[in-house]
């Protein structure tokens, strides 16, 4: 896909492979970097992962808004004890249309953690050498 666009990234995982002795698994260097179903450290380094890792692309800023309020809506659940994060569709819009990310993560019940991405494509802003991942 050329032209500006974002890329839909989600993980929901144990807290204990998010920090497992180290972080070498979540940087685009190690052996277990592409097939580590974990969030990466950077957030321009989704575009590193396999293209079967993308939950959708979208090229218009409210559509992408969207996507990223329905999964925190799709995940309230998992908020226990706190309270859903506000997704501030306004400022998600804004920041898509200006080409940068939109990312979130939160702990959630069970010792896990939830990373929503919206990362920005063609080109990334601090990784313009990134290609574009295809499906």
């Amino acid at each position: 896909m050329t032209g500006p666009h974002h890329h839909a990234y989600i993980w929901l995982g144990s807290g204990d492979v998010l920090v497992k002795p180290g972080d070498a698994h979540r940087r685009p260097g190690h052996p277990e970097f592409r097939s580590a179903q974990v969030m990466p450290l950077e957030c321009a380094d989704w575009l590193l992962k396999p293209a079967s890792r993308m939950e959708g692309t979208f090229v218009e800023p409210k559509e992408g808004a969207d996507w990223y309020e329905d999964q925190l809506t799709r995940h309230a659940h998992l908020f226990v004890g706190s309270s859903v994060p506000d997704p501030l569709y306004e400022e998600t819009t804004r920041a898509l249309a200006a080409g940068e990310d939109r990312v979130g993560g939160w702990w959630v019940s069970g010792g896990r953690f939830l990373s929503v991405n919206l990362i920005a494509c063609s080109p990334h802003r601090v990784r313009p050498d990134y290609a574009c991942p295809q499906r």
